[in-house]
């Protein structure tokens, strides 16, 4: 018998006992990602996993959002996993088309997160039709699980983090002053003002709000389960102390990466354009979906790209409403001194696609969690330039794994074009760019072989949760 039949046996024989008369029954998990493109991408790479299990998925969202997330199923997925539309109310100064993060104006962060918040009876009414076995939502509406419960349906968090860093949030909000036992993982002085600028700010934001949520973060009594888009190859001790922390039984569901899908006329010429360099010799530069390089930062990264002599893929995009021309946002005569060196591009590219390229030898991110791991899966090593909330620590993390090597902000947060130059160099044409590639690639090939057997262990737990629901 072959593995992939013999699994499907297993999981088929675990389905039917999920329901008290033993018939066979697929069971339905409605899952419920935050609105952010960051959030959706995991979520949907989950849904994908599940569904090749044999569960039936709903993924409810904003129609903004779905819209984009549609374009990323593939046909083969057509019968097990469905778009569900989540209407938010409407707000005078929140119309459709931001009802969603990417593209928000920052100013209305928290309107957006009141009027999901309002969409509570919405979201009973879809659970009410649907009757899931299962919700997977998201840790900041933490509302959707006390929604499902009163309707005795189970719900589990996914979180879209790693365990380094969530747990360490966790040690800082729920113990302070108790020390984080892993040195590797830390703030720097600047990180530190501004993340005490960020929970200030938070603090307030809470006061103003009429929060009728009971703060599930800290439970006492039976180990709940939570997914977590990570895995043992890379963070089997922050996950071990995370569940000591939490009380929550950390199940791995592997890092989130994206299909390499790409139709896309200019997609297809840039990957074209990739083939005729050689191999390692190229570094992509991106800084995500949703972070934006201030004007001295963006000179600074254009100046070291051009100092060093590298071939590059470089997206320089900018917020929403403040749009520049690339000729006018970069240095005077930077793209003619390029030439075919680099490709600067102002709207998004096929990243799964790039990082899996041969000719590409590093990647200069910002160290989302999403982008980290993606580059990791794809063995490519990364120059950290981390911006904001849990980057840093993304960024300490994937040091600390032998991946990557850092890009350190001075006393003033300034970067410099003469350090980022040296280190690109020495990445992509040094030892150090060798010793990067060596480890990488290592724990790339470890991941792809554990993630089979980690997904299945978190399919079977949902299963268990299901039946001691029912």
């Amino acid at each position: 018998m072959s593995p992939k039949l013999h699994k499907e046996l297993f999981f088929h024989s675990l389905y039917k006992k999920t329901r008290s008369n033993h018939t066979m029954a697929t069971l339905k998990v409605l899952m419920f990602p935050f609105l952010a493109y960051g959030h959706i991408s995991p979520y949907l790479n989950v849904a994908k996993k599940l569904a090749d299990r044999g569960f039936l998925i709903y993924f409810c969202s904003t129609p903004i959002n779905l819209k984009s997330t549609i374009e990323k199923i593939p046909e083969k997925y057509a019968d097990s996993i469905h778009l569900i539309e989540l209407h938010l109310p409407e707000l005078p100064q929140l119309p459709p088309h931001y009802h969603t993060t990417n593209g928000l104006p920052p100013n209305l962060n928290q309107v957006l997160q009141k009027a999901l918040k309002m969409s509570k009876p919405n979201f009973s009414k879809i659970l009410q039709n649907l009757k899931p076995d299962l919700v997977i939502y998201d840790i900041l509406q933490r509302w959707a699980k006390h929604v499902a419960n009163e309707q005795n349906i189970p719900a589990v968090k996914l979180l879209t983090s790693g365990a380094a860093v969530f747990s360490y949030f966790f040690n800082v909000l729920k113990k302070p002053g108790v020390e984080f036992p892993f040195p590797g993982i830390y703030l720097r002085k600047i990180e530190q003002v501004r993340l005490s600028e960020m929970m200030s700010k938070s603090d307030k934001e809470k006061e103003l709000e009429d929060d009728d949520d009971d703060d599930d973060l800290l439970v006492d009594g039976n180990m709940q389960i939570m997914l977590m888009s990570t895995s043992r190859t890379i963070e089997a001790k922050y996950i071990d102390f995370c569940t000591a922390l939490t009380n929550w039984k950390v199940v791995p569901v592997g890092p989130p990466v994206q299909d390499l899908i790409t139709n896309d006329v200019d997609d297809m010429e840039l990957i074209d354009w990739l083939g005729t360099k050689d191999e390692n010799s190229t570094v992509f530069v991106s800084f995500g979906s949703e972070y934006f390089l201030s004007k001295e930062d963006m000179e600074e990264v254009a100046f070291a790209l051009e100092l060093s002599n590298v071939n590059f893929i470089w997206v320089a995009r900018f917020p929403k409403g403040e749009e520049r021309n690339l000729e006018d946002a970069l240095p005077k005569g930077f793209l003619e001194r390029i030439g075919e060196r680099g490709r600067v591009l102002d709207k998004f590219a096929p990243q799964p696609r790039i990082l899996n390229h041969p000719s590409t030898g590093g990647f200069i991110s910002h160290c989302g969690w999403n982008s980290a791991m993606e580059s990791i899966d794809f063995g490519v090593p990364i120059i950290a330039m981390p911006m904001h909330l849990d980057q840093p620590m993304n960024a300490r993390l994937i040091v600390e794994l032998g991946v990557a090597v850092e890009i350190v902000r001075d006393d003033d947060g300034k970067i410099h074009r003469g350090e980022i130059a040296e280190t690109l160099k020495g990445v992509i044409t040094g030892k150090t760019g060798e010793k990067l590639r060596a480890k990488v690639r290592d724990i790339s090939k470890n991941l792809k072989t554990i993630r089979d057997e980690e997904m299945d262990a978190a399919a079977e737990e949902l299963i268990q949760l299901c039946r001691n629901g029912n």
